[in-house]
Formats: structure tokens, C-alpha cells, sequence
């Protein structure tokens, strides 16, 4: 297949936010009266909503408990978030090796667009990306295929020419509800066993082995 574009997750597929979720959950639980969550149940959350976050680290929540913490999240998040994330060492050679080829480049994740665009002028690399698909741009977050529609139709190609690449069953539950092939990278906290179901393209360990999954014939996305 000729992809025309690469669409990324963020978190733990092109940069640890793990710190600065860990942090903001924590802060927005304490704010509650809540006890902390550990750093591994904080990591499992990564991709979620903040109303499921909420839900997976507490239990049953009214929406006016999602509400309350999803408000001290945003709030402590809009301080210390975009400082805290660190792209990947790989992030930083594969896009533009993958902008070299012709490919159109975009993201996808339930973080706000505007974080995202943040780190990626902070590290130089905004310029690259053709499309972000924030938090804020959606009605429906990940797995609901509306993030991914969206960004189908901004890079003007069809679905199969778009490889999706994330690092959770979220997101290969996204890519199958959008019809588009689908690449597991086991750069987050999900087993290599877990994606089985989804019949990914390839489960690969870090997105350096990406570009060696594309054609050399790749087309340019218009």
C-alpha cells in the first residue's frame, strides 16, 4: 500500500507526558479529597478522557465528580503540563525523515491540541505537522472515530492511505472504528499480546522501525 499520510498519537507514541499527567491527576484528586493514585494506574489512564480517568482510578462518578476533576486538572495542567512532556528521541528523527518522503503528518489524542502544538514549537518541530486533532476539537473522544474522521478529511486522502500509529487499544479501537490500518508501537504500557485482536499492519517496538513499514513509492498527500 502507497501511504499518502502518518497519523500519531501523542502521548507515549511521540513524547512522555507521564509526569505531568501523574501530577495533574494527583493535584485534581487531592482538590476532591481523594487519595493519590500511583504512577502505574495514573500510566494505564494515558489516552482516556478525563471523565474515564476519573472513573478507572475512582470508580463510579456522577458527571458533576467528572466535572470537578476534570475542571482542577485543566487548570494545574495549563501550569506545569507543556513543560513536563518530552518527545522521544525517535520522534525527532523519523518525522522528518517521514516529511522528507512526501508524507502528510498529523496527530491525533484526547490532549489539547494547543499543548501539543506548544511542545512541538518549543522543540522546533512544528512545521512538520499538517494536523492536529486535539481534546478540544471533538464532541466524542478516542475510541470514537470522530477525531480520526476529522483528521481523514483534512489531509484529503482516503482512509486506507492513512497509517494510524499509536501505543494503546484505544487507539487500535480507534483506527479499526475509522477504517484505517493500524500500527501498534509499544512505547506505552500495553503488552504486545493486547493488539492481537485488532490485527494490526505490525506491532513494533519504537517508531523507528515506521518508515521501514512504508513504500518507497509513497505518493505525496495534496
Amino acid at each position: 500500500m502507497n501511504y499518502r499520510a502518518v497519523l500519531f498519537d501523542f502521548d507515549y507514541t511521540l513524547a512522555d507526558s507521564s509526569r505531568g499527567i501523574e501530577d495533574c491527576v494527583n493535584h485534581a484528586l487531592a482538590e476532591l479529597g481523594l487519595p493519590a493514585a500511583s504512577a502505574r494506574a495514573v500510566s494505564e489512564t494515558v489516552g482516556l478522557s478525563l471523565a474515564e480517568t476519573f472513573c478507572r482510578l475512582t470508580g463510579p462518578a456522577t458527571p458533576e465528580q467528572c466535572a470537578e476533576f476534570s475542571r482542577h486538572f485543566i487548570a494545574h495542567a495549563d501550569h506545569v503540563m507543556v513543560d513536563s512532556i518530552m518527545l522521544y528521541d525517535t520522534t525527532r528523527t523519523v518525522i522528518p525523515h517521514l516529511k522528507q518522503r512526501g508524507l502528510a503528518i498529523g496527530v491525533l489524542s484526547t490532549k489539547f491540541r494547543r499543548r501539543i502544538a506548544a511542545v512541538l514549537e518549543r522543540e522546533k518541530m512544528g512545521g512538520y505537522f499538517d494536523v492536529i486533532v486535539g481534546g478540544e476539537d471533538v464532541a466524542n473522544h478516542k475510541p470514537h472515530p470522530e477525531g480520526a474522521l476529522k483528521a481523514v478529511q483534512a489531509f484529503g486522502a482516503a482512509a486506507s492511505e492513512i497509517l494510524y500509529v499509536g501505543d494503546s487499544v484505544v487507539d487500535a479501537e480507534t483506527a479499526r472504528r475509522a477504517q484505517l490500518p493500524f500500527v501498534a508501537v509499544l512505547t506505552g504500557v500495553t503488552s504486545r499480546h493486547a493488539f492481537a485482536s485488532y490485527r494490526p499492519v505490525a506491532v513494533v517496538d519504537s517508531l523507528r522501525a515506521v518508515p521501514g513499514l512504508l513504500n518507497s513509492g509513497v505518493s505525496a498527500a495534496e
